[in-house]
C-alpha cells in the first residue's frame, strides 16, 4: 500500500484495501502478479482462493479453484482429484506451474502448490 497516498487510503473500500494487501504480499515473496503472467512460462503466483468447485471435466473428476492476488484471477484446475485437503475458499496459497489461456481466462493445470500456514493469513 506504500504506493497510495496517505489520505487516499482512508477513502478506499474494503475490497480495494484487500486487493492492495494481496498485491503487496505477492511482491514480498517474489511471485508474479496474475495480470503479468505469460503463457507457457514457469511461474510462481500467490493469493487467496475465492472459490472451489468439484466436478468432472468430460468424464474425469476434477477440482477447480479461483485464485485472486489483487491484480487478477486465475483458475487452478486439478485433474483426477475429487477433493484436495486444505484447498478451500479463503485459504492463502502459493502455486507453481505454467499458465495457459483457457476460455479466454488465465489458468494453471495441475500446479504444484504450497498451503500457507494459518498465522500467515
Amino acid at each position: 500500500m506504500a504506493r497510495r497516498g496517505f489520505f487516499e487510503r482512508f477513502t478506499q473500500t474494503q475490497s480495494e484495501v484487500d486487493a492492495d494487501q494481496l498485491e503487496d504480499r505477492a511482491a514480498d515473496v517474489g511471485a508474479t502478479h496474475i495480470r503479468d503472467c505469460v503463457g507457457g512460462t514457469t511461474t510462481t503466483v500467490t493469493g487467496r482462493l475465492r472459490s472451489v468447485t468439484l466436478g468432472p471435466v468430460s468424464t474425469a473428476p476434477s477440482v477447480e479453484a479461483e485464485l485472486w492476488d489483487g491484480t487478477g484471477r486465475m483458475t487452478l484446475l486439478f485433474l483426477g482429484r475429487r477433493r484436495i485437503p486444505g484447498i478451500s475458499p479463503g485459504r492463502h496459497i502459493v502455486v507453481h506451474g505454467r499458465p495457459i489461456c483457457r476460455d479466454g481466462e488465465t489458468a494453471m493445470v495441475n500446479p504444484r502448490y504450497e498451503l500457507l500456514p494459518a498465522q500467515a493469513e
